[in-house]
């Protein structure tokens, strides 16, 4: 963006408009209008300029006295990198800071209009180093409203962000005077603030539309170890893909990663900077993951169609769509197609997010024999896609983003399914491992040290992503959810400890009080939702019934007005549809299906009228994942309901229940 350049004090300049108070109020309104002329990206609409005319009018006319003028700073079309919008006017009085988001001709306070202001002031004060401490007062100005109620009051987070106020223009004096008499602080060091790094950990829908829209990496993640990591282990695989198109080699690199630490990042990242089909290293990014894939298709389709609005263009949905499906791509669909095109795809660079849970040689083959009429075929889902990509005379590289404990369902082989194909088919490929790999935990057994005594394997510690970003209060969440479920007490109540300040995990028998949890919490847009294992057949009487199908986009993309999103706390999601999202808040609502007995985990599923024993390892070890993808959705902290049992009900048991709890809370979550 023009207005994001270097400026002298060593700081990034993220306005377009940026200027002492008392310098601002003496200065023409016409030579202010020009420098956002100036540093605007492409033309302005009349609508923009008329917009940027009424709030330098409204900003010039608030009667200040000069010792409070002295020393404050204004900034017009203030840049939000995560949400990839401007706030309209930050003011920096004294102690406070004041961002104001204008709506010219309305005459109404919406809701949508109320977060989108809320939600200026949590990024700033959530992922904006020089922020984090100060007093934000967000302020929501509809320019033909009426006088309101002006109140100042802050939420129970206690961290010096106010709820917005909604006001007049004539009002906004007694916005900032009340502001001000409200926080007692220090003045802002503004020169320190401007100088703020910025931090930003986006969910990734949000990252996925931010690459899409062409931003790197680095705009839009945190400038930590973390984003560090990220950035590293991008730049790896770039070489992987310059190395094996310059010496025409096949190659396939395997990445690795804590949960949340970005691996669908990064080959987002990857494949958004290859998008041109022209290009040699033409990629495309595929996914098993059917919901995630849906959820990123839509919310990128329509991106795309309000990019074009706000260019004054059109463009149909429908063929918005088609261009974001050349870029996302069903791995299932990939298959399908080359499984009746016998030739190499356009792509050179391919991207497998989630590769441990590629299907293995077995359930490929029924599915195959079943579904495609193909009784012959003996592949296994790694083996035939790393065979697409052979049919490439001169070079190709295959990149497997690799999670652990994400495992849920039959079939899904793990890592050493790929290593399998390699040893036996795809000798000559270059093979890229991460140092990870020889932990028991990816599942690669012997089939690893085969794959790595190769002459051409090469171990790369950059290939693994060490730090979760998923939780940017809580970098520790995957430890404390590893160690809860592996039963190891201690460890995980000293975890606990280390992260119940900045992520709280509550715990309750409730529904009720969770979901009230839950509202108080999240603020402004931030998302919240009920998720619970697919097993979790007998929460029916808490109005939670896992057979009723929850469609994850609208779950995901929908507003508080839609009954079908999640913030209606109605429908749930199950690990299914939330694998690879992210939720700001989460209620996970704990079943009969997992049950602690005392000294160990027992596996159930519902089946007729009563619960069944789980007694295959490999069954047990999907159902344990599954409470592992729901313990790690939420960004910002979670409720745990373990519901009261009923012992007039016998699928619903005390005794299915109650040594649940008492496990949890003997950990040190706090009830609610």
């Amino acid at each position: 963006m023009d207005d994001c350049i270097e400026i002298a004090t060593g700081s990034i300049r993220r306005w377009m408009y940026g200027e002492k108070l008392e310098h601002f109020l003496r200065q023409d309104a016409s030579s202010i209008l020009g420098e956002l002329l100036r540093h605007s990206a492409g033309n302005v609409e009349i609508t923009q300029r008329n917009a940027w005319d009424d709030q330098i009018h409204v900003m010039k006319s608030i009667p200040l006295p000069d010792y409070l003028a002295s020393g404050a700073r204004i900034y017009f079309e203030l840049t939000v990198p995560r949400l990839g919008r401007r706030a309209d006017v930050v003011l920096i009085i004294g102690h406070v800071m004041f961002i104001l988001e204008f709506k010219v001709g309305e005459s109404n306070f919406n809701r949508s209009a109320h977060d989108q202001v809320w939600d200026y002031a949590l990024d700033f004060k959530l992922f904006h180093d020089a922020s984090h401490e100060i007093c934000i007062i967000p302020v929501l100005v509809a320019t033909e409203a009426p006088e309101q109620t002006i109140r100042i009051h802050t939420t129970i987070h206690s961290d010096g962000l106010a709820y917005p106020v909604c006001a007049a223009p004539t009002q906004l004096p007694d916005v900032l005077a009340a502001g001000l008499s409200y926080f007692e602080a220090p003045p802002i060091d503004v020169i320190a603030w401007e100088r703020g790094r910025y931090m930003p950990t986006p969910t990734i829908v949000e990252a996925a539309r931010a690459l899409y829209a062409g931003h790197a990496v680095e705009e839009i993640s945190r400038n930590d170890a973390g984003a560090r990591n990220l950035t590293v282990t991008a730049k790896t695989i770039d070489q992987i893909i310059e190395r094996s198109r310059d010496l025409r080699r096949k190659a396939i690199c395997f990445v690795t990663g804590v949960p949340g630490a970005g691996k669908t990042l990064v080959g987002l990242d990857v494949a958004t900077r290859h998008l041109n089909p022209g290009s040699e290293t033409y990629s495309v990014f595929l996914s098993g993951n059917g919901p995630l894939v849906a959820v990123l298709r839509e919310a990128l389709t329509r991106d795309r169609v309000e990019q074009k609005l706000r260019e004054g263009n059109v463009i149909r949905k429908a063929d918005a769509k088609k261009e974001v499906e050349t870029f996302i791509q069903n791995v299932h669909h990939f298959r399908d197609e080359y499984l009746q095109d016998t030739g190499a795809p356009p792509e050179h660079v391919v991207l497998f997010d989630e590769a441990q849970r590629a299907w293995n040689l077995k359930q490929t083959s029924a599915f195959m024999r079943q579904k495609k009429g193909k009784p012959d075929f003996s592949q296994s889902e790694p083996e035939f896609l790393i065979s697409c990509l052979d049919r490439h005379e001169d070079w190709a590289v295959v990149v497997c983003l690799v999670g652990s404990g994400q495992e849920i369902n039959t079939g899904e082989g793990g890592i050493s399914e790929w290593f399998d194909a390699i040893l036996r088919r795809f000798r000559s490929w270059d093979v890229y491992l991460s140092t990870k790999l020889t932990e028991a935990e990816y599942q690669g057994g012997d089939v690893f040290a085969r794959t790595i005594a190769r002459t051409n394997t090469c171990v790369d510690g950059n290939l693994h992503l060490a730090t979760s970003i998923r939780s940017f209060r809580a970098e520790n969440l995957s430890r404390f959810v590893r160690e809860a479920l592996n039963l190891e007490v201690e460890s995980a109540k000293e975890t606990l400890s280390g992260l119940i300040d900045l992520y709280p995990i509550m715990l309750t028998r409730d529904l009720f009080r969770a979901k009230g949890w839950l509202r108080q919490q999240a603020r402004g847009s931030e998302r919240f939702g009920i998720v619970v294992s697919s097993q979790a057949e007998r929460l029916k009487p808490h109005a939670i019934d896992v057979r009723v199908k929850t469609d994850p986009v609208k779950w995901f993309l929908e507003g508080k007005e839609d009954t079908r999103s999640s913030y209606y706390l109605e429908d749930v999601a199950t690990e299914f549809q939330v694998q690879g999202l992210e939720l700001d808040w989460a209620c996970v609502v704990w079943d009969g299906d997992l049950r602690f007995n005392g000294a160990r985990w027992a596996h159930h599923q519902f089946r007729g009228s009563r619960w069944n024993r789980i007694n295959k390892t490999e069954r047990q070890c999907y159902l344990e994942n599954a409470y592992r993808v729901l313990l790690t959705r939420a960004r910002q902290g979670m409720v745990l309901v373990v519901p009261e049992g009923d012992d007039d009900d016998p699928t619903r048991s005390r005794d299915f229940y109650d040594p649940t709890y008492n496990y949890l809370k003997s950990l040190g979550l706090q009830e609610i």
